[in-house]
């Protein structure tokens, strides 16, 4: 185990509204993998109504909701001091976990499915086109080398479909499933330090290879090189084996 202890502050976004299908246990996940290796992760929430400053976290995570509770905060994101607090920390290069509509918040604007244009932060160059058909059911996408070339599985149901912009690269490939659009093969966004997916479940504990990669990235901005001891996740990589070869059997 490293001797050097380090710590991160992890701000959860939005916990009251935005917590659909316990994407809450992706913040506990990280959580419990800093402490298993004896370092310290420290969880502030941030709701609506409440400012905050971006300099004071290293992870920032904002899970999924419906499109009812995503049109609530659209009130809460016409306050510049929030606004500009989440634009200002991803411009910094801080670490975001984004979840479906925490995912969809970050990017320019979501239009329905009848034509109603609801305008988001625009911090990352995306948008999203609402359809009558939902895009339901375990799916399986692949990250990209940089990420580390994980395998990873989860469970996605949206009905918009996101289309990335310039600068903006796929979190990975679908391999099974939807993922942004079940058009071009792409699944979530990355963009500087950014991780957007619309992997529900959640995503971390049944992930624990990418749940080390973001880990990563943040504790090498806060303190330069860092070395994460290995953990056992046998269980983990078992069930995500057993996942995998069910996806690739259709």
């Amino acid at each position: 185990m490293n001797s050097e202890k380090y710590s991160l502050k992890i701000c959860h976004l939005y916990p009251d509204t935005l917590n659909l299908y316990g994407d809450r246990g992706n913040i506990l996940c990280m959580k419990k993998r800093m402490e298993w290796r004896g370092h310290e992760a420290q969880i502030y929430e941030v709701n609506i109504g409440e400012n905050f400053n971006p300099y004071d976290y290293d992870i920032f995570f904002i899970g999924g909701g419906q499109d009812f509770e995503q049109s609530v905060l659209l009130n809460d994101l016409k306050n510049d001091d929030k606004r500009n607090a989440i634009l200002r920390a991803v411009d910094e290069e801080k670490v975001f976990l984004t979840i479906c509509g925490g995912y969809q918040l970050l990017g320019n604007y979501y239009k329905t499915w009848d034509g109603k244009q609801c305008d988001f932060l625009g911090a990352i160059d995306v948008h999203t086109i609402g359809e009558k058909k939902r895009m339901v059911g375990d799916f399986m996408f692949k990250l990209d080398d940089a990420d580390g070339g994980h395998i990873v599985t989860g469970f996605e149901n949206h009905s918009g479909k996101t289309y990335l912009g310039e600068g903006v690269k796929p979190l990975g490939y679908i391999l099974s499933g939807h993922g942004n659009n079940g058009e071009d093969k792409t699944e979530g966004a990355r963009y500087k330090n950014v991780y957007a997916t619309y992997s529900h479940g959640p995503l971390l504990p049944k992930n624990p290879g990418l749940c080390d990669e973001i880990l990563k990235v943040a504790l090498k901005r806060k303190y330069g090189s860092v070395l994460l001891s290995q953990l056992d996740d046998t269980l983990e990589l078992n069930a995500a084996r057993f996942m995998e070869n069910r996806l690739k059997k259709g």
